[in-house]
């Protein structure tokens, strides 16, 4: 009879998982098993179970891609990582490693990517699969339930931040402080930039400004273009949307400076508002991030690793899935929950 463990289960698209038992995989070539200690909850793994996205995951799956976990077999091969070692999955779970997107250092674009907790089973349960080849090397001495959100929520918006081209003494706005963008806020004041927080909600602005935002913005109570504006003399260098509203994304353009850059890391459904006259007229610039390459990653892991990054968490057991799903949707959460197994 095959070894079964508990895992969170979207059985068909819809914000409830199943906690149930799954078979208990095989490691193929270049591929790890490992028993997870920790496993942090992002709101794509929403997306993901609601099926939010023109690309769909394929029920049934299992989400997650902040897992952190022990090696306890490797797959035919040889391999970079040893049985003991702690390692995580991520976002981009592999790539093929050989088309001119991975040539280049975009493998984040490779159009033969696996994604874990998507193409992939992932981290919401007791075992998981890692590509050794792609998997994040947990630093030793790490806390595994803060280090998880390091490896999605850390990684995307430290490279959000970097594609953002904004130097050091030059203002950034993080918009939408949740699991996101309270570490966004972190990475860009170690940056040594200037860091504006805008969100609707003042706890969350309170959480911003704890990590070092030096100014703050209630959305729901000020015009947002206006008040960064006013305090920047002119608009902030870089914006970085970490949101989950499509407001946000209308309102990044108000609040850029002329010639400033605009980095989109959340994936709300649907559209956003686009005024071609004040995009062309103020010279910006948006791009598109998508989490980060496996440099990128062993970057914002030594941010971590050196103290300079500190995620504000809260345990939860795997059965609160449903329960962290829920505050998700309606923006009950601050900093991340993380599952402890």
């Amino acid at each position: 009879m095959t070894e079964q463990f508990s895992a969170a289960v979207v059985e068909e698209f819809g914000p409830t998982l199943n906690v149930r038992g799954v078979d208990l995989p095989e490691p193929g070539p270049n591929q790890a098993l490992v028993r997870n200690v920790a496993s942090g909850i992002c709101h794509t793994d929403v997306h993901a179970a609601e099926g939010d996205w023109p690309v769909k995951a394929t029920p049934p799956f299992v989400p997650g891609h902040e897992g952190v976990g022990e090696v306890v077999k490797l797959g035919p091969g040889e391999h970079t990582v040893n049985i003991g070692d702690m390692v995580g999955n991520v976002w981009l779970w592999s790539a093929c490693g050989t088309c001119e997107k991975c040539r280049t250092g975009w493998e984040t674009l490779c159009d033969n990517a696996e994604y874990g907790g998507y193409t992939v089973d992932g981290s919401f349960g007791e075992y998981m699969l890692v590509d050794t080849r792609y998997c994040a090397r947990i630093p030793e001495g790490s806390d595994p339930i803060e280090v998880a959100p390091i490896l999605c929520a850390g990684v995307t918006v430290y490279k959000g931040l970097k594609v953002a081209e904004t130097r050091p003494g030059q203002f950034m706005v993080i918009s939408g402080i949740g699991g996101l963008g309270h570490i966004a806020v972190q990475y860009a004041v170690a940056m040594g930039m200037r860091v504006i927080a805008v969100d609707v909600a003042d706890d969350k602005l309170e959480l911003a400004k704890k990590h070092g935002a030096e100014f703050t913005v209630n959305a729901k109570e000020q015009d947002p273009a206006e008040a960064v504006a006013d305090y920047t003399n002119g608009g902030a260098h870089g914006i970085l949307v970490t949101a989950v509203h499509p407001q946000a994304f209308g309102q990044a353009i108000g609040m850029a400076r002329k010639g400033g850059t605009i980095v989109f890391n959340g994936l709300p459904p649907g559209e956003f508002p686009a005024p071609i006259f004040d995009i062309v007229f103020k010279g910006l610039t948006i791009r598109g991030s998508l989490v980060g390459t496996r440099q990128d990653l062993e970057e914002a892991l030594d941010f971590y690793a050196r103290g300079k990054i500190k995620p504000t968490v809260k345990e939860v057991q795997l059965n609160d899935i449903n329960d962290v799903f829920d505050g998700l949707l309606k923006g009950g959460i601050d900093g991340r929950r993380v599952i402890r197994y």
